[in-house]
């Protein structure tokens, strides 16, 4: 086995791993890679590869990828911000080849903890992982690194946790898009399905082509929502921006009397699924109009017209914890999944530290 760097990957083996493997999703394409890369104001991005030859004569032809991970850690303007809340995200999970052994998934996730110089060194069946892959300065190095799995990983678990990481449980909601759009409508709940059928009878309409302004005005509404009810900080501007001209991104707006009253991003990987990303809406504002509910509705439609077979919701909580986006989501019929999340704390004191603040801010919403 070998590890590969962004310079050493071959970008139409990774398209193709992405493609072809049932842990693929679009935040581990290149084209993911690529746009938190534009970004080095809020991302440290990084891609890390295994690559398994097929014969000991390695050649391009006899050399392929086994498993990849994109990822970024995250970056903050003033410094002692960064030293407290720095950390490594790794959205969807690895990409892993569906025949893809324990030994090849175990070096792909110490390959990624090493580059942070986490481990001295690493000796795996006789080769050694060279140390310090990137140029990650004490300063930078996360506090934890954190898996977002978007689907089963759950036959490699045991290569995760040899590899330093902590498997946390962690639900979702996936719709399967591919059935008939009777069947998918069907399972929608009674209430939500009033809720939608009144919004769209009083005048919501859903925008599929918005204009940057009106992609603005989305923004102003999601903002208001971090900071009133989330309070957690939310992407500047200026990542949203560069979202509306990423090739992937669909904005879905709902418009009620020609404003802009709520909405969702999606993400989109062909054969694959359709990925909801910063989801919001002005509910309560307006009578018989609920912009949550239709954008989220729109957004399984979308899917369904477009052959992409799930329609992936991107989170529902902690099943131990009371969660009432999680009760929401529920109302659209999707199928609860519990993929977790995979967790190597790095720097423990400064975790807890974190994980308290946290627990402090939502305490005083």
């Amino acid at each position: 086995m070998k590890v590969l760097t962004y310079n050493e990957i071959d970008r139409e083996e990774w398209s193709a791993l992405v493609k072809n493997s049932a842990t693929g999703t679009w935040f581990q394409t290149p084209e993911a890679f690529d746009f938190f890369n534009a970004q080095k104001d809020l991302f440290m991005p990084f891609v890390v590869a295994i690559e398994k030859s097929k014969s000991r004569v390695e050649s391009q032809e006899s050399r392929n990828l086994r498993a990849l991970c994109v990822g970024y850690v995250t970056k903050e303007k003033s410094r002692l911000k960064q030293f407290l809340t720095r950390r490594a995200i790794i959205i969807g999970g690895p990409v892993i080849a569906d025949d893809a052994g324990s030994e090849e998934v175990e070096a792909l996730m110490c390959a990624v903890c090493n580059q942070f110089e986490i481990l001295d060194f690493l000796a795996l069946r006789g080769t050694i992982i060279r140390k310090r892959i990137f140029k990650f300065k004490i300063f930078e190095a996360p506090i934890y690194i954190e898996t977002r799995n978007f689907n089963d990983y759950s036959r490699w678990k045991g290569a995760f946790e040899r590899a330093g990481f902590e498997y946390k449980k962690h639900l979702n909601f996936h719709v399967e898009t591919h059935q008939a759009w009777d069947e998918i409508e069907a399972k929608i709940g009674k209430h939500r399905k009033k809720y939608i059928r009144l919004s769209f009878r009083d005048g919501a309409t859903i925008e599929e082509n918005p204009t940057i302004e009106q992609v603005r005005a989305y923004y102003d509404i999601l903002l208001d929502l971090y900071r009133t009810k989330v309070k957690m900080p939310l992407q500047p501007w200026e990542f949203f921006e560069k979202l509306y001209h990423c090739p992937s991104c669909k904005y879905l707006l709902a418009l009620y009397n020609g404003q802009v009253v709520g909405g969702s991003i999606c993400m989109l990987l062909q054969r694959r699924g359709v990925y909801e990303w910063y989801a919001c809406g002005r509910d309560g504002i307006y009578k018989n109009i609920y912009p949550s509910s239709v954008t989220k509705y729109a957004g399984m439609k979308f899917a369904h017209d477009n052959n992409y077979p799930v329609f992936d919701m991107m989170g529902a909580g902690k099943p131990d914890e009371e969660y009432g986006v999680r009760e929401f989501k529920a109302e659209f019929g999707g199928e609860l999944v519990e993929h977790g999340r995979f967790i190597c704390v790095t720097k423990p004191v400064l975790y807890k530290f974190g994980t308290l603040g946290v627990k402090i801010l939502k305490a005083l919403k």
